[in-house]
């Protein structure tokens, strides 16, 4: 009993220093993706600051599924704050398409150019994203473009956690508490394969047709060439290798040749794992 009102009180601590911080910001824009992290912050600084004083810009493009943008629209719509679509070009960008581990820095400057351009329209002063505590520990390019443009993380300067955010969120009744961890469909190309449209879309695809057939925790479907490698929680095995002829006709007529499932089970960051003979971080979701 005591251990839980322990664990509360801490947790209480870090969302009061989560509303100190955003209290500090003025004209904010959100980086808002409409997953757990970026829906929290969104929730709390509407809060803090009142709806009228934040804009939630969202990037359509893609390396996005397009489910996702659109639950993020109307995701901001339900917690009435001004919302913006923006359209990203990720692919007219050479460097992202080779697809080197430095990938995602090359991602996240294509979107920060945006979002950053919006601010000096509208004299906004604070970019805000998602990260989390947890991000601090994962091998994320994308931090050292955040740092050039001046973007803040409130929820990982909180010191918050994954967990914690979604039990927050629980608690105040945000519908995405639960939802799995997102990512850009880039994440499923190993590095140094080229990034295209055509792979984009049929990862897509073989990501949705997985859904319908009712998986509802995480998953994600890696792409090595035209083949496909299936990663979903050892849980789901059973849901999958029972549907796994329509599995794969589904996927070999959107154009994969070979289809597997990973026994490992899904396992964030996975595709890092190439870079451990030559980097000393640490892998973990920043992958997908």
């Amino acid at each position: 009993m005591l251990r839980h009102l322990f664990i509360g009180a801490a947790l209480r601590k870090k969302e009061r220093r989560l509303e100190e911080l955003l209290r500090g910001c003025r004209g904010a824009i959100v980086a808002f993706s409409g997953g757990v992290d970026s829906t929290f912050l969104l929730y709390k600084a509407a809060s803090v600051l009142g709806r009228k004083n934040i804009l939630a810009v969202t990037a359509a493009s893609p390396i996005r599924p397009a489910a996702e943008t659109e639950a993020a629209s109307k995701l901001a719509a339900w917690l009435g704050v001004p919302h913006r679509l923006i359209h990203t070009a990720e692919l007219s960008s050479p460097l992202f398409l080779e697809n080197g581990p430095d990938r995602c820095y090359h991602c996240k400057k294509v979107l920060l150019d945006a979002l950053a351009a919006i601010a000096a329209v509208e004299s906004r002063s604070c970019l805000l994203d998602g990260s989390n505590h947890d991000d601090l520990s994962d091998y994320r390019p994308g931090a050292a473009a955040a740092r050039e443009f001046g973007l803040r993380s409130p929820l990982q300067e909180a010191g918050l956690a994954k967990e914690e955010i979604r039990l927050l969120s629980r608690r105040h009744r945000l519908p995405t508490w639960n939802l799995p961890s997102q990512s850009c469909l880039a994440t499923r190309i190993p590095y140094g394969e080229q990034i295209s449209l055509e792979k984009l879309k049929r990862i897509e695809d073989a990501e949705s047709f997985l859904r319908s057939l009712g998986l509802r925790r995480e998953l994600r479907v890696r792409c090595h060439g035209r083949s496909a490698r299936i990663e979903v929680r050892p849980a789901d095995f059973a849901r999958v290798l029972k549907k796994r002829a329509a599995v794969s006709s589904y996927f070999k007529q959107i154009g994969f040749l070979h289809v597997s499932l990973d026994l490992e089970g899904y396992a964030s960051g996975s595709l890092n794992r190439s870079l451990a003979q030559h980097c000393p971080w640490r892998h973990g979701g920043n992958a997908g």
